[in-house]
């Protein structure tokens, strides 16, 4: 059982998002401890909790977790461990923001049983971070993992963001050279992408900024991959690199398509084919659940056809792959002949230039299934 938590509360929205956020002056961190312990303990009846004893991964994204009162966080742990422990060696991360890291917070994290931070570093460069509406300094991200490692959290990974508008003259490769002096054991690398109803989104569509082009997409996305594995790096997922010994455990459970259940608004569960997810808003979700009604905004019911078609794209994204059993002979050799595509030990496994070409790909293979099923005997 992975256990997700959505904290939605931010200083500001980024330029970029269009996450279920509430923007809080003062957070109500109180408040929101004791909804989602309420949300808790109307699951542990479940049919689904009564198959778990014990919760393998914790997870607090965001939002930004990291501006919940340290003294709540600690209480939040508490209350949902208290009925399913945490596993042996449990990962429990929390997202957080540079400028929230304090000797303080950190020392109150470790306490609460944090034993990950996942840091929204984004970028080392003070126009883009501006660009980006983030309220963090490059210096700020630095002493961020000096802090965390003080207070004994050696598991720390930092995002960044690849394909900005090339207007903001970001220098890529010094963004990575400056990630690689933190010498962390995890990164996570993401292309930006234009969201509707996001100001990023305001701004290409009054001709304020322009996304940046597919080749500097791959040319950028080629270089992280160069750049990380030469220094050590696994490149485990299309997004992810980690040190051996420090794969997200958390999100390789959603590649896995493994049982997690999600608390907070906007939040999102899996068990078997089922799908559901929570109302999106922080204020109808809370009302939802001191009211004691249900908190469901939607679920769905996977099909064998879209149950295939999840295990073919969570499988190829990830270095793990697919059993070479799993792809036809012409598309395995198409794909090998444009080096999209290796194979070992009944294994295949995209490449970085099959990974740009990911959703394709899949198309391409979910494709040739179906033709295959509905071809007569």
């Amino acid at each position: 059982m992975h256990l997700y938590v959505h904290v939605p509360f931010c200083a500001r929205r980024c330029s970029y998002c269009d996450f279920a956020i509430a923007v809080r002056r003062d957070v109500p961190s109180r408040r929101f401890v004791e909804t989602v312990l309420a949300e808790w303990r109307g699951w542990l009846g479940h049919p689904l909790l009564a198959e778990h004893a014990v919760l393998d991964t914790l997870y607090f994204g965001g939002g930004t977790p990291s501006r919940l009162a340290p003294a709540q966080l600690e209480a939040l742990v508490a209350g949902l461990t208290r009925a399913r422990p945490l596993a042996a060696r449990a990962e429990v991360t929390l997202e957080a923001n540079p400028d929230d890291v304090t000797a303080a917070a950190a020392a109150a994290w470790r306490r609460a049983g944090i034993t990950r931070v996942s840091l929204g570093v984004q970028s080392f460069d003070p126009g883009v971070l501006r660009w980006m509406h983030r309220g963090h300094t490059p210096a700020q991200s630095r002493a961020a993992v000096d802090t965390l490692r003080e207070a004994g959290i050696e598991d720390i990974s930092i995002d960044l963001i690849f394909a900005v508008p090339a207007a903001l003259g970001r220098d890529w490769r010094r963004d990575l050279s400056m990630a690689l002096l933190l010498d962390v054991p995890h990164l996570s690398v993401y292309g930006l992408t234009v969201e509707p109803q996001t100001p990023l989104a305001r701004w290409v569509a009054r001709g304020e900024a322009a996304a940046a082009p597919d080749d500097a997409w791959a040319t950028e996305f080629l270089l992280a991959h160069e750049e990380l594995t030469r220094a050590g790096y696994e490149h485990y997922e299309v997004s992810n690199y980690a040190r051996p010994g420090f794969r997200a455990e958390h999100n390789s459970a959603y590649w896995h398509r493994r049982t997690y259940l999600g608390l907070g608004p906007s939040a999102h569960s899996a068990a078997g084919h089922e799908r559901w997810w929570n109302l999106r808003e922080w204020e109808a979700w809370a009302a939802a659940v001191e009211a004691g009604e249900s908190t469901l905004e939607g679920s769905e019911s996977l099909g064998a056809d879209a149950i295939r078609l999840e295990g073919l794209y969570l499988g190829l994204r990830t270095s793990d792959g697919l059993a070479r059993c799993s792809i036809p002979d012409p598309i395995l050799a198409a794909w090998r002949e444009q080096g999209w595509a290796d194979e070992h030990g009944g294994r295949v496994w995209l490449t970085p230039e099959g990974w740009l070409r990911l959703d394709a790909l899949v198309a391409r293979l979910a494709g040739a299934e179906a033709r295959t099923v509905l071809a007569p005997a």
